[in-house]
C-alpha cells in the first residue's frame, strides 16, 4: 500500500519518502559535537570563504593536500609562507590563482576511481609521495564528492593526515534515511582515527529543520587525529571569535544542537 502511494505521489511530481529516525539524527550528531583537544585555533585563509579554523599544530607537517581550488588560494599561500608545500588539484580551473613555488597543481578531479580526468586520493598521493610515512594536511571542498573520496580512501592514508579540514555538501539529506547512511558511513569512518575539533555553517545555505534538530546544508568541518590528542573537553561556545561569514549574508550561526542537548 505504502509503495502504491509512492508511485502515485511520483507521476505527481511529488516526493513521499521516510525519514531518518530522530534518535538516529541525534545519536550521530553527538558523535560530531566538537571538542576541545587542548590546542588553539587559528585561522589560515582570507577572512571570508576560502579561511578555516585549523589546530595550531602545524609544526613538522611539510605537505597538505588540497583539492577544490577556486577562486581563492590563500589558505595555501599562508601554509606556504610557514614552508609546507600544497598538492592542489581541480579539473574545473586551468591554474590556480596565485602561482607560487610550493604550489603544485593538477587539473584533476578528486573522486572514487582513477579515470582521466578523475584520480583517488591514494593515487594522487602516490603520484607524488610514494612510500612517505609523515603527517599530512588535507583541505578539501569539492562540492559534494567529499562522501565517495572519503569512502573508497585507505583508512591508513586518512590516519596519515594529522589535521582534516572539509566541507560537507547536502547535509540536509541527513533527513532521508538513504541520505543518512551515506553520510552517516562517512563521518563514522572519519571518526574512527578523528576528533571534530571545530565546525563552521556556510551562510550561503539554507538550514533544513525538524523539530528542534536544524541541518545547514554546507557546513565546514576541521579534525585533529586522535594520535595528537592527549585530552579533550567539549566545546560550547559558538562562534568561534576567528570565525568569519563566509559571504557578505545574514550571518548563519551553528544550530544549537550540534554541540549540546536539546
Amino acid at each position: 500500500m505504502r509503495s502504491a502511494l509512492r508511485f502515485a505521489a511520483m507521476a505527481l511530481n511529488l516526493n513521499v519518502a521516510r525519514q531518518t529516525k530522530r534518535s538516529d539524527l541525534l545519536g550521530l550528531l553527538h558523535k560530531l559535537r566538537p571538542l576541545d583537544c587542548g590546542v588553539e585555533l587559528i585561522r589560515l585563509g582570507r577572512a571570508g570563504d576560502g579561511g578555516y579554523l585549523v589546530p595550531d599544530d602545524l609544526c613538522g607537517i611539510d605537505y597538505c593536500f588540497s583539492p577544490g581550488v577556486g577562486s581563492s588560494s590563500e589558505f595555501e599561500q599562508h601554509l606556504a609562507d610557514r614552508n609546507i608545500r600544497s598538492f592542489l588539484a581541480d579539473y574545473s580551473v586551468e591554474s590556480p590563482s596565485t602561482d607560487r613555488a610550493e604550489f603544485t597543481f593538477d587539473r584533476k578531479y578528486l573522486g572514487a576511481f582513477d579515470a582521466d580526468p578523475y584520480i583517488t586520493l591514494a593515487s594522487w598521493k602516490d603520484q607524488y609521495l610514494r612510500g612517505y610515512d609523515g603527517d599530512l594536511l588535507l583541505q578539501m571542498d569539492i562540492e559534494g564528492a567529499e562522501y565517495e573520496v572519503i569512502l573508497s580512501a585507505p583508512s591508513d592514508l586518512l590516519d596519515q593526515f594529522r589535521i582534516l579540514v572539509i566541507e560537507f555538501h547536502s547535509l540536509h539529506k541527513l533527513f532521508d534515511p538513504f541520505g543518512f547512511r551515506l553520510i552517516a558511513a562517512t563521518f563514522q569512518k572519519l571518526l574512527q582515527s578523528f576528533h571534530v575539533v571545530h565546525i563552521h555553517p556556510n551562510n550561503s545555505c539554507e538550514i533544513a529543520k525538524r523539530g528542534r534538530i536544524e541541518v545547514p546544508g554546507m557546513m565546514e568541518f576541521t579534525f585533529m587525529n586522535k594520535k595528537r590528542v592527549h585530552r579533550t573537553s567539549p566545546r560550547t561556545q559558538f562562534p568561534h571569535r576567528l570565525d568569519c561569514d563566509n559571504f557578505p549574508l545574514k550571518t548563519m550561526l551553528l544550530p544549537k544542537c550540534w554541540y549540546a542537548d536539546l
